[in-house]
């Protein structure tokens, strides 16, 4: 009798390279791809509907848990949506600050996704290096949060504080660092965050020079990206693809140029387009992404240092009032109990407001009813329309390409369950 070969394959949800709780369920005739069904909802944990039953400043944290590599791109989402709905117009200063922290968060996610993409195919090294450099990054949201990941830094009118003028300082001797070591992690930190930035700037485009002398001319790493999960531009189209996965397509779609927020217009950089739609060409157009975001970096850190100013609007209604204001003025108090118990009540209507995020376009569709809190909030998550495309893109291909393919997607289950 002949030997039956097609057979049906559960990849996860418990799988290292599925990028999150993904059951897929692979049809495969041997070791090609006949059909991949995706599995979602392992990690549903309601994000909208709850943000339904709450004041709109208590929601913001949420969206830091939804792609929990991309923080403050998704909070910038959600508080543009909150600021069309009241009207407010962010002081410059803020503007500014948030286009040089959405930045930092692209390169964070990238980082992840690199060292995790390039740890799926096979290379150990990369992961490590990409690390070494997120730890900086972290050390940014922490000194202007006080959190390395759930900031919760941007809110409606502004951002929470201005950025400090000191940064945190690694302290005596540990049995895993000499004070030598220890020395030298400080060596950027004697300054403000601003200075600690500008030094990251400035060392960041030699990193990524490593991480290409590693990858991007490697016979390996081009054997098992190059060709595989091909997307033409019309279909990238068609899916619904955002961000690098439209742009390693061919087309160059960026909200940042072509639906400029924050001080996106006031800046200088430039689009990466792939030319193949392979994995490849999604590969390359993010690391140019980072070069990029670390020019952006440079001109938001020069503009900040010059132009001192508020970094949110003064009305109490929707902005707290200082801490100090709060102990001499009753009114001031009043205020700050009213803001945190009750919330503020936007009027009646309807808005969507997207940033470009890491992954593509982060968009949330918010219904105000005119009470303190959404009658309906919508997440646009990009990953979502992502994972749909994966049946598509793994047919015809071997069972080790799904690995590539699932990770040059970059998804995060957080923003697909919801």
């Amino acid at each position: 009798m002949p030997e039956i070969r097609n057979y049906t394959l559960n990849f996860g949800p418990q799988h290292p390279s599925a990028h999150g709780v993904l059951r897929l369920v692979l049809e495969m005739d041997g070791e090609v791809i006949e059909r991949a069904d995706p599995h979602i909802g392992l990690l549903h944990r309601g994000t909208e509907k709850l943000a339904e039953y709450k004041p709109y400043n208590q929601s913001i944290g949420y969206m830091d848990r939804l792609d929990y590599v991309s923080m403050m791109c998704n909070e910038h989402g959600y508080v543009r949506a909150i600021e069309k709905l009241l009207g407010v117009q962010v002081p410059e200063r803020a503007q500014y600050i948030r286009t040089m922290f959405d930045e930092i968060t692209r390169i964070l996610n990238h980082l992840m996704w690199l060292g995790a993409h390039a740890l799926d195919i096979g290379a150990m090294s990369v992961f490590l290096y990409c690390f070494r450099e997120r730890e900086d990054l972290m050390d940014c949201y922490e000194a202007v949060s006080g959190a390395r990941m759930h900031a919760t830094y941007y809110r409606p009118g502004g951002v929470h504080r201005d950025l400090p003028d000191r940064m945190p300082r690694y302290e005596g001797q540990s049995k895993w660092h000499s004070a030598r070591e220890i020395a030298q992690r400080n060596a950027a930190r004697e300054g403000s965050l601003l200075d600690f930035i500008q030094d990251f700037t400035e060392r960041f485009p030699g990193h990524v020079d490593e991480y290409e002398t590693l990858l991007t001319d490697n016979r390996i790493w081009k054997q098992r990206t190059v060709g595989i999960g091909v997307v033409s531009p019309e279909r990238a189209l068609q899916l619904g693809f955002t961000g690098p996965m439209l742009r390693g397509s061919g087309i160059a779609w960026d909200l940042r140029k072509k639906q400029p927020y924050a001080a996106y217009d006031q800046v200088d950089f430039d689009i990466p387009v792939g030319v193949n739609g392979d994995c490849y060409d999604r590969y390359l157009v993010r690391i140019e992404e980072m070069r990029q975001s670390n020019r952006i970096i440079r001109q938001c850190v020069d503009w900040l240092r010059a132009h001192p100013g508020p970094v949110a609007i003064d009305d109490h209604k929707i902005v707290p009032p200082k801490r100090a204001e709060v102990k001499e003025n009753m009114e001031a108090l009043i205020h700050h109990f009213k803001l945190f118990t009750e919330g503020y009540c936007p009027p009646p209507g309807e808005v969507y407001a997207a940033v470009e995020a890491p992954k593509g376009e982060f968009g949330c569709y918010i219904v105000s009813d005119g009470a303190n809190k959404p009658y309906r909030l919508k997440v646009r998550a990009p990953g979502f329309a992502h994972l749909a495309a994966l049946d598509e893109m793994s047919r015809g291909h071997m069972l080790a390409d799904v690995v590539a393919i699932i990770g040059t997607l970059d998804i995060v289950f957080g923003e697909i369950d919801r």
